[in-house]
């Protein structure tokens, strides 16, 4: 083989990511979460910056107008119990949002895990040896280009904002209070905005980045697929999913065919075929059902039970599923292998002992387990 076993060159599968994830190996983006928090702070200061101003605009007058009395008898409690009320709802409603934006935008890429084994203490965390690799090592190179990529994409987004805003900046300083304020606000808002901007251009490059470098790490390889498989299908809970698939299908029709059929034929695990011959019903054996995969495993589940006899002729029973509808008869280039067939069960009903029969299926309806005929 030219590809060894222990090489990862399988994409991974859905139980591996699910796997990875519970183990807090999720898809992450800093940049993402940052983009997403910086354009809502934007947002907040554009549409609710001019409360939180008013508000201290009118707290600074309150606290600049005083009398005698506030002078005799000052307490700096009132005051303070004031700033408070004053700044803190409108800061809450800055604040509180931020928090669960940075939350979701994690969780949404992490598939909704939150994985609290994350925050539990790790003594490799705390190995110099450990955190060289993480430096020097091709992810560390990774984020170090990241890191250049941003520092210089946001200084010149910083730089154009500066060569606009310019003439407003210098020009604070001058004019009534109630004005600087408003250019100074209005400066901050678009400069953040601006910085909003450029980072949602690193998040939009840096999430497809983080989803191939976390599908590289998760490849399996062969051996691990096969590991893989052989568990899920060993594994108690997909037994009992397929017996009751089977339980399932045995109750329906399939059920009352069964009982009625004189024989089965199988090929050997994919495909089923029940069938029987009853001359003052039809001039030709019928179809009384037919099944491929669980459907199969049922009725071979069911002959068992009611002790219909079953033969292993692959090429007939894959001759007779896809030329034949259920509750139909058989085609007539069949009939010769379908006689030889009952012959045996006849012979099996009497008690006798008798050989397979061999059959010949003709060369038009052999057909492959994808139901093509050969070319």
């Amino acid at each position: 083989m030219s590809e060894s076993a222990g090489e990862k060159t399988f994409a991974p599968t859905p139980k591996r990511r699910q796997d990875a994830a519970k183990k807090g190996d999720v898809l992450r983006s800093r940049e993402l979460s940052t983009a997403v928090v910086i354009l809502f702070g934007a947002a907040w200061l554009a549409l609710a910056g001019p409360w939180l101003l008013g508000d201290l605009a009118g707290l600074l007058r309150g606290s600049l107008i005083f009398d005698r009395r506030s002078i005799m008898n000052f307490d700096i409690g009132p005051l303070l119990i004031s700033i408070l009320t004053t700044v803190l709802l409108p800061l809450a409603t800055l604040a509180v949002p931020i928090m669960l934006l940075a939350v979701a935008a994690q969780l949404g890429f992490g598939e909704g895990r939150w994985v609290g084994g994350n925050l539990a203490f790790k003594g490799s965390r705390l190995n110099p040896l450990s955190g060289l690799k993480r430096m020097f090592g091709m992810n560390g190179l990774i984020e170090m280009g990241k890191g250049l990529l941003k520092v210089g994409l946001l200084g010149a987004i910083a730089f154009a904002w500066g060569r606009g805003w310019f003439e407003t900046i210098t020009g604070l300083g001058k004019g009534n209070l109630s004005q600087q304020l408003t250019a100074g606000w209005s400066a901050l808002t678009s400069l953040l905005f601006a910085l909003a901007a450029g980072l949602i251009v690193i998040a939009l490059v840096d999430v497809p980045v983080q989803w191939a470098r976390r599908n590289q790490r998760l490849k399996m390889s062969h051996q691990e697929m096969r590991d893989e498989n052989k568990e899920a299908e060993g594994s108690p809970e997909a037994k009992a999913a397929r017996r009751q698939r089977q339980r399932e299908i045995a109750m329906g029709s399939v059920g009352n065919a069964m009982r009625q059929a004189q024989f089965v034929l199988t090929n050997p695990t994919h495909f089923s075929v029940a069938m029987a011959y009853d001359p003052e019903k039809a001039s030709a054996p019928i179809v009384l059902a037919k099944g491929r995969g669980e459907k199969a495993l049922a009725m071979r589940e069911l002959a068992r039970e009611l002790e219909v006899p079953m033969l292993e002729l692959p090429q007939l029973a894959r001759s007779v599923y896809f030329t034949t509808h259920e509750n139909q008869t058989i085609r007539e280039e069949l009939y010769s292998a379908i006689a030889a067939v009952l012959a045996f069960v006849y012979s099996l009903k009497r008690g006798e002992n008798p050989r397979v029969p061999q059959i010949d299926v003709p060369v038009t309806l052999r057909f492959d387990a994808d139901g093509r005929l050969p070319s």
